[in-house]
């Protein structure tokens, strides 16, 4: 085989390859863009186009029940989000810096969350409200009910593990002689941590933020699990209106969350790319000096 037949068949297998690449980005994602065009549409009919139109827009900001279950996902994805990165960044922390018998016990629950299947955690979730709830109805007398306060705990449970991951990540490449720079100059903990480490894996505690902030936005099993009776969240709602048909305005709302979806999850990976990329600079000027 001669050196040019040679390269003749890698071209001919690198373009097999590029088309077999744009078949697959075509099949997962024109459903995508067929629904965000036909959002635009002005008929009745989702299915055949009658001109461009914002009119399921204006509908859709006009629904009070559209807007009450988007300002329930607004107010359980911004609690659960700050609520687990703190927690995600506390447990991360632990789990890199420190050492104990049952640490791999620990990671193994840790990383459940990912691992079940999200119904068998949403039914979890639920056995223990009901649980919960019975066992302080005995004490009070009046047992609370599901609601926004359950959907957020629920939200908190998953997110951390998904924070966790990422921060942890972050904290495998940091150097831990800066931190222990930071004590040879007399900074205590909290402060070696506020000056020093906070800083440095901020980009990862921001990424793992966003991830949440994007989990918890999206979520319809565990929260149509958990939720009561006032706390529909808007994927909830939208799902809810698949059942009775798909409108034009169920394009409209998907639409506007496939935008902030795909926003979240290009933020968080700008943000740690930022921080990787920071990161290798420093790395270089070191070994420079």
């Amino acid at each position: 085989m001669t050196v040019q037949s040679a390269l003749r068949r890698r071209g001919l297998l690198e373009r097999l390859l590029a088309t077999h690449s744009w078949l697959v980005y075509a099949f997962f994602y024109a459903p995508i863009a067929v629904l965000v065009v036909f959002s635009f549409n002005g008929g009745r009919q989702v299915s055949i186009w009658q001109g461009a139109s914002l009119r399921w827009y204006r509908q859709m900001l006009q629904d009070a029940a559209l807007l009450s279950a988007l300002r329930n996902s607004l107010i359980v994805a911004v609690v659960s989000t700050i609520v687990a990165t703190a927690l995600g960044t506390a447990t991360a922390l632990a789990m890199e810096r420190f050492r104990f018998r049952t640490q791999r016990v620990y990671e193994g629950l840790l990383y459940l969350p990912i691992i079940v299947p999200e119904v068998t955690l949403a039914a979890m979730m639920l056995v223990f409200f009901i649980q919960a709830f019975d066992y302080i109805g005995r004490i009070t007398g009046t047992p609370p009910n599901l609601s926004l306060t359950t959907i957020i705990l629920s939200h908190i449970c998953f997110n951390i593990s998904f924070v966790t991951v990422v921060v942890r990540a972050r904290l495998a490449g940091l150097d831990p002689s800066l931190e222990e720079a930071a004590a040879d100059l007399y900074a205590n903990r909290w402060k070696a941590f506020r000056r020093v480490t906070l800083p440095l894996i901020m980009p990862g505690v921001l990424g793992g933020g966003l991830l949440a902030l994007t989990m918890s936005l999206d979520d319809v099993v565990t929260t149509s699990f958990v939720s009561g009776p006032g706390s529909t969240t808007l994927p909830v709602y939208v799902f809810g209106l698949v059942k009775k048909g798909v409108t034009p305005v169920i394009n409209a709302v998907s639409a506007l969350m496939l935008l902030a979806s795909m926003t979240l999850v290009f933020s968080s990976l700008l943000v740690q790319r930022g921080g990787s990329a920071r990161k290798s600079k420093a790395r270089e000027k070191e070994r420079a000096s």
